[in-house]
């Protein structure tokens, strides 16, 4: 273990996602599909025995040895390393060209879910290998939060950590007694790699026992746990577990809220507990009054259809609000089947701008998913709602707390800047893919899906679902590279254009 933890971050990752090649090509064998076995199979071995001899090669080298360095490898994986990815996707699928191969992998690494390809025109071991590297992208993202983002304060973690965003600083990193960047990644990797897995499996079993195929259970559990959204169903309302196994997924949706829900091994998540955790009672708020809006709009539609005492109708339009307004805002993605059902009944359309700005809020820092963060949107709610008590009482006294105080400006400040940057690349953004063809829906749904990691929003929320395999290759390589700019946050590319990084 000594030994593996010196070589690169990046190496490491080559190696992982090469061995974990070999369960797609044994699904696949089993199921007697020898082309995709073959595929699977053989680009697991050439990328381990790539790995093994770059690592031989680098094996008297150090590495590892600044968290600036991992943050930046980090950023290499999220582009190169769906390279390695797509080969056997590509290889699989036979049909398709390099790029959209390239494409699916980096949707699928960054937890992003978009899709190209329909789901009749995949194998069950292709559906698990995109399946897979989300789930091992999620991992990643959970792991990279505690040893990587932490300790330079950025993620979200720059809101209440003493330190400034880039500096690796005692006060703005995770306070676990570990002086070498390395030995907070191990530490990391032993603590929550159990869980995750464990998570995982759990919600498989859960949805086995509620009537889904083995299949199924298996790649809308991971899907659900790295929040990618990723389906092998056409619809994933479709599922045969039904409203049962929408409600498992419903409790196991809410680790995107706030970290505190699976650990506590970073800095500002040692508080009094979940019960008081600003992110996960804001996200409450949101899960528990979005509903309730769209139920009383769809209740006052009824009155006006006549069909005001259908009890049953308005009880499925309230629990597929709930359920999808839960999934949209941990930027998962998945739709409710009650989420038709509530429409028929209110006769009112889809409300795309709804889903499409609870991507944007996003779930909790240091999970897997994606958006503004909760806890930024917490922050500058203590500001705003200072700011009005100072107008109405100038002589007040905020309150005493250090963290409350940091919380309130500097960290108010910092995700106010963090606004404007994510606001910048979203107008930045949608002009370019407009300026390329597309017209201004699809190009604005289009970059909130990508920069909140939220696939799905291609389908939900527009009225008509966008074609992606038809967009153009230049548009499509502007998609990844919102994708990969969305999962690590322009914050922390900024923070690697620091002079510093460049002096080894």
């Amino acid at each position: 273990m000594e030994r593996l933890s010196r070589l690169p971050l990046f190496l490491l990752l080559m190696g992982i996602f090469s061995a974990s090649m070999i369960a797609p090509a044994a699904l696949a064998l089993w199921q007697e599909d020898y082309h995709d076995a073959r595929a699977f199979f053989y680009s697991g071995v050439l990328g381990l025995i790539l790995t093994a001899f770059v690592a031989l090669a680098l094996a008297n080298r150090p590495h590892q040895n600044d968290p600036l360095h991992q943050l930046l490898a980090l950023l290499a994986a999220f582009i190169a390393l769906p390279l390695l990815l797509a080969v056997p996707f590509y290889e699989a699928v036979r049909n398709t060209a390099f790029l959209s191969a390239y494409f699916e992998m980096v949707s699928c690494l960054t937890t992003t879910g978009a899709t190209l390809y329909d789901a009749a025109r995949l194998s069950e071991a292709e559906h698990l290998w995109r399946a897979q590297v989300g789930w091992i992208g999620g991992l990643i993202m959970w792991i990279a939060a505690a040893a990587i983002l932490a300790p330079l304060t950025l993620g979200g973690f720059e809101v209440t950590a003493s330190g400034e965003p880039g500096q690796s600083l005692a006060e703005g990193s995770a306070a676990d007694g570990l002086s070498r960047p390395v030995d907070r990644l191990l530490r990391s990797i032993r603590v929550l790699t159990p869980v995750y897995t464990g998570l995982t499996l759990a919600l498989c079993v859960m949805l086995l026992v509620a009537g889904d195929p083995p299949l199924v259970a298996v790649i809308h559990a991971m899907g659900v746990m790295a929040t990618s959204g990723i389906t092998p169903l056409a619809l994933p309302e479709a599922s045969t577990s039904g409203l049962a196994g929408e409600m498992i997924l419903f409790c196991f949706l809410f680790f995107g809220l706030s970290r505190l829900t699976f650990s506590g091994d970073t800095a500002q998540t040692r508080g009094p507990g979940l019960r008081r955790d600003p992110e996960f009672r804001l996200g409450m708020v949101i899960v528990v009054s979005v509903p309730l809006a769209l139920f009383l709009r769809h209740w006052i539609a009824a009155f006006d259809i006549g069909d005001e005492e259908n009890v049953i109708a308005g009880l499925q339009a309230l629990w597929g609000a709930l359920f999808t307004t839960l999934s949209f805002l941990v930027t998962a993605g998945y739709v409710s089947a009650d989420w038709g059902a509530s429409q028929d009944w209110s006769g009112l359309s889809t409300p795309g701008i709804i889903l499409v700005g609870l991507a944007l809020l996003g779930g909790g820092v240091a999970t897997t998913a994606g958006g503004v963060k909760l806890l930024r949107v917490y922050a500058l709610y203590l500001n705003g709602a200072r700011e009005i008590e100072r107008l109405v009482h100038p002589s007040s006294i905020g309150r005493t707390g250090l963290v409350s105080r940091r919380v309130r400006r500097e960290g108010a400040f910092i995700a106010w800047v963090f606004f404007m940057l994510f606001a910048i690349m979203l107008a930045a953004l949608s002009v370019t893919l407009a300026l390329a063809g597309l017209a201004f829906e699809p190009a604005l749904v289009l970059t909130v899906a990508v920069l909140t990691n939220t696939g799905p929003l291609a389908t939900a929320g527009v009225t008509q679902a966008i074609d992606l395999l038809a967009l153009a290759p230049s548009v499509k390589l502007l998609l990844c590279a919102g994708m990969v700019l969305g999962r690590l946050e322009l914050l922390a590319i900024i923070v690697m254009l620091s002079p510093e990084i460049w002096r080894d």
